[in-house]
């Protein structure tokens, strides 16, 4: 897996490895806390999250779009990682910021409470096998984890190509009801015409053919508990 293809990539200013977070000690969880929107030139912008950011390319359109939000994308695989920040760095998007680390933890341990306006999952690893769906980035613990970064009415984001991890979806919102309703999917303002996000992968299953399928959860004001 190299994006690159040979290009020197250069993540200082845009990019962020998990090594350069504090350390976290599970006796003092405080101790490991971060503001994200702190990393930003404008602080006091709106803040949303991408998970599994990829090459960036939904980051970079929607930025471009949307200079008065700042964009956190959150990337594990290293080399896209590199890559999404090269390209941010390169268009000088100073509302992007792309992480090094496993979104899961980083918003578990890492984040406080209230800070973003929406958290978007695209096209998230569907680990199809039932062994596997443990690993699974929706799952009743992180429901909770993002209603608790969310602010009031902020919104999660679900889109999927993949008929199993949507039913799976589905089977959440209806058992996490007291904690997000359910809304329909407004198309961002990266896609074109067509499209509901405008990601490199809803481009591929799209000529593929794939049925897309998505919708928005929006936080309720009632606490989890």
């Amino acid at each position: 897996m190299n994006p690159s293809h040979g290009r020197d990539l250069v993540t200082a200013g845009y990019g962020l490895d998990r090594s350069d977070l504090p350390d976290y000690d599970l006796e003092r969880p405080e101790s490991g806390l971060v503001d994200p929107r702190e990393w930003f030139d404008a602080p006091d912008h709106p803040f949303e999250i991408e998970i599994g950011a990829g090459k960036g390319t939904f980051l970079v359109q929607q930025a471009m779009r949307r200079p008065e939000v700042n964009y956190l994308g959150i990337e594990w695989a290293r080399a896209y990682y590199r890559y999404a920040a090269d390209r941010v760095r390169r268009r000088e998007l100073h509302n992007v910021r792309v992480l090094h680390a496993d979104a899961t933890e980083f918003i578990r341990h890492r984040c406080p409470d209230a800070v973003a306006r929406v958290i978007h999952l695209y096209f998230s690893d569907p680990w199809p096998k039932k062994r596997h769906h443990k690993r699974r980035v929706l799952q009743s613990s992180t429901l909770d984890d993002f209603h608790r970064v969310l602010v009031a009415d902020g919104e999660l984001r679900l889109v999927t190509d993949h008929d199993d991890l949507w039913a799976w979806y589905e089977e959440l919102a209806a058992t996490h009801d007291h904690l997000f309703r359910r809304a329909p999917f407004a198309a961002r303002d990266s896609a074109s015409g067509g499209e509901l996000v405008g990601t490199n992968y809803e481009r591929k299953f799209k000529r593929e053919g794939r049925p897309l399928n998505a919708m928005t959860l929006i936080r309720t004001g009632r606490e989890s508990g």
